[in-house]
């Protein structure tokens, strides 16, 4: 299997092993977002807590030049952490959440 190939299945275990997880208040739901063609991967949450809406981006992914960007992260163990473990270079890895000043005090790629 492909570089490519391999890290849109790693980017979509990590997907669907979190959207098991359900929120433990309101009637709030997790989906996931795939886009094969833009290589775009996001879990969402959605629904109603009491009378407050709900609908946040948990985790948001792309891969662009080659390279894993998490864009977005709220877990508490860190996907990159993931990846690494599952054998992704960190040289492959971009933290975009990060300005790209901090980027390079990270043990991940710049860009």
């Amino acid at each position: 299997m492909d570089k490519l190939a391999q890290y849109r299945t790693y980017i979509e275990q990590i997907l669907r092993e979190y959207s098991a997880y359900k929120p433990s208040y309101g009637e709030v739901e997790v989906e996931i977002v795939i886009d094969h063609l833009h290589d775009h991967y996001q879990l969402l949450t959605v629904g109603w807590n009491k009378h407050q809406r709900i609908h946040g981006t948990l985790l948001h992914i792309d891969i662009r030049d080659g390279k894993i960007w998490i864009q977005q992260d709220g877990t508490e163990e860190g996907v990159a952490n993931r990846f690494v473990a599952q054998g992704v270079p960190k040289t492959d890895i971009v933290l975009g959440f990060q300005p790209p000043y901090k980027r390079p005090y990270t043990d991940f790629a710049t860009g």
